[in-house]
């Protein structure tokens, strides 16, 4: 014995009603007695939606700048910071007259993100120097098969009319905001394709 500090433990005898488990089914049975008066923790979804979050993190979107080029480049760097190891890619160089269509010499050819292995954390967003890829509030479907959660660019890009654009100004900080008023630097910069090089652009 490493103390002298030994309690002596008393096994108490349990009373008739006590081995016949009434207190403790009537406790349990007050319980629920109780719950039946207070608000429901449940909704009948479909028919009705709770309210997300501004930032809640669902499907991604890659983004086009206001010229309608993609910004991704292929650099690998949302692959490399994702934990889950979600993201694939095949870069690919540009080629001429393709200006419009990438915003860099360099553009992800094939882009893929595993849904079943994504757990939309957002490392992917914070990672990316080129504001590509943000996580937006559209949910991600439901499919029947694995091959289906393979979400390609044909589902990632957004479009180029404006009513399929996605906004996503709630997801950035007033840090990125204030460095976007700084036209002079060459983050901020994108294609012309009239004058053949980059001018200040967002």
């Amino acid at each position: 014995m490493l103390t002298n500090r030994s309690q002596v433990v008393v096994k108490k005898e349990m009373t008739f009603i006590e081995r016949m488990y009434l207190p403790a089914i009537f406790s349990g049975m007050l319980i629920t007695f109780k719950h039946l008066f207070k608000k429901s923790a449940t909704i009948k979804y479909p028919e009705q939606t709770r309210e997300f979050s501004k930032i809640y993190r669902g499907q991604h979107v890659l983004k086009r700048d206001e010229k309608g080029a993609e910004r991704c480049t292929a650099c690998g760097l949302c692959a490399v910071a994702c934990p889950a190891e979600a993201i694939t890619m095949i870069a690919a160089e540009r080629k001429p007259g393709e200006e419009a269509l990438y915003r860099e010499e360099k553009y992800a050819a094939t882009y893929e993100i595993n849904m079943l292995r994504c757990i939309f954390c957002g490392d992917c967003e914070e990672a990316c120097p080129k504001e590509a890829i943000f996580l937006t509030d559209r949910k991600v479907d439901s499919f029947y098969t694995r091959k289906e959660f393979i979400y390609g660019k044909s589902i990632l890009v957004e479009g180029l009319e404006s009513d399929k654009r996605v906004d996503v100004s709630v997801r950035e900080t007033k840090a990125v905001e204030e460095f976007k008023k700084h036209k002079e630097f060459a983050h901020n910069e994108t294609y012309d394709k009239n004058k053949k090089k980059t001018v200040a652009g967002h």
